[in-house]
């Protein structure tokens, strides 16, 4: 059960702050960083469930969704790719 309440607040967490009008969360606001939507706009928080649950599938394949970041062009992880998201400088 204190498994499943850790998963689900995690979730609402980060996709909490990331749909919110910060588009972040204090660890991203602290080193100036925001997550946005292909276009730069806010993003639903539909898009940052699907990037929240996209990052797992990032974990399950050894971290090479993560590694992937340093290779696009966009510098985009898999699961940026997958939910059509963004992270950069504000």
């Amino acid at each position: 059960m204190l498994g499943l309440i850790s998963f689900l607040t995690s979730w609402v967490y980060f996709a909490g702050f990331e749909c919110s009008s910060a588009q972040a969360t204090p660890g991203k606001r602290a080193l100036g960083l925001i997550v946005t939507n292909l276009d730069r706009e806010r993003i639903s928080f539909g898009r940052a469930t699907a990037r929240y649950f996209s990052k797992l599938l990032s974990e399950l394949i050894l971290y090479i969704g993560y590694v992937m970041i340093g290779f696009t062009a966009k510098k985009q992880g898999l699961h940026d790719i997958i939910a059509g998201t963004l992270v950069f400088k504000s």
